[in-house]
């Protein structure tokens, strides 16, 4: 865990101290919110459903749409810290720069390994994700093609979770909520931005009930674009609801 936690650091920190010699770098930035949903249910000893919805807004943070996403897909438990999951994510990026009179509609399958621990009072999750992404070109700035970009995307993604109470994840507990997901990009489309981005989030946390909980606070978004030497900066407000249910019956 020790060496986990130090690489995870490492790979933070070269990430967002990307270096500003270049004279042909831009950098360009943006406020965001984004709003999330996440379930995750439980049926069986095996089997679960996985749910995720968004909505995010740009300009000022909440001046126009920028994305929204919904995500569901089958899980299966390897055991009560493992789970694999696959899915379906259907995205509508609203209209913006380089596509200002339409939307560009993207399809992406997804599959995932997701896997829990703790530690003391820590709880920690981490899942790889590997997705394959359509999204759909569009031609004279208003038109949708026929035809669809394609790329695969790798992401890891770690949580870190430290409760403020006395009883840990109470509920009615605040929590300390710290959160980075890294994304890598590959495929023949991929020429210079094989680094996709790097999402950094610390925020806060209220443990609603045994099985669900808000967290709010702020997350750095870099991310390099298809160019290479074109990168945007998001600072976001996050704001995300997480419920984990479990249905199966007391005798299993």
């Amino acid at each position: 865990m020790r060496k986990l936690i130090v690489l995870f650091v490492a790979l933070c920190m070269a990430f967002h101290a990307q270096p500003q010699t270049t004279p042909l770098k831009e950098t360009t930035h943006e406020e965001q919110f984004w709003l999330g949903y996440f379930n995750q249910t439980r049926f069986s000893s095996r089997w679960g459903f996985w749910f995720d919805v968004h909505l995010r807004t740009t300009e000022h943070f909440a001046t126009k749409f920028s994305k929204a996403i919904i995500r569901p897909g089958i899980s299966f438990y390897v055991s009560d810290n493992v789970k694999l999951t696959a899915g379906y994510t259907f995205i509508n990026h609203f209209p913006e720069k380089g596509h200002e009179n339409i939307s560009q509609p993207e399809h992406r399958p997804w599959q995932q390994i997701q896997w829990h621990q703790k530690g003391g009072k820590f709880k920690f999750m981490q899942w790889v994700r590997f997705e394959q992404r359509f999204r759909r070109k569009i031609k004279n700035d208003d038109e949708l093609a026929e035809v669809y970009n394609f790329n695969y995307r790798l992401r890891y993604n770690f949580m870190l979770m430290y409760p403020l109470g006395k009883e840990a994840f109470a509920p009615k507990t605040l929590f300390i909520a710290l959160n980075d997901e890294i994304h890598i990009n590959a495929g023949k489309q991929i020429v210079y931005n094989y680094f996709d981005q790097n999402r950094l989030f610390a925020g806060l946390g209220l443990q609603l009930t045994s099985h669900s909980n808000i967290q709010l606070g702020y997350m750095n978004v870099f991310q390099q674009l298809s160019s290479g030497n074109k990168y945007q900066m998001l600072h976001c407000i996050r704001f995300f609801f997480f419920q984990n249910l479990d249905l199966r019956k007391k005798t299993e």
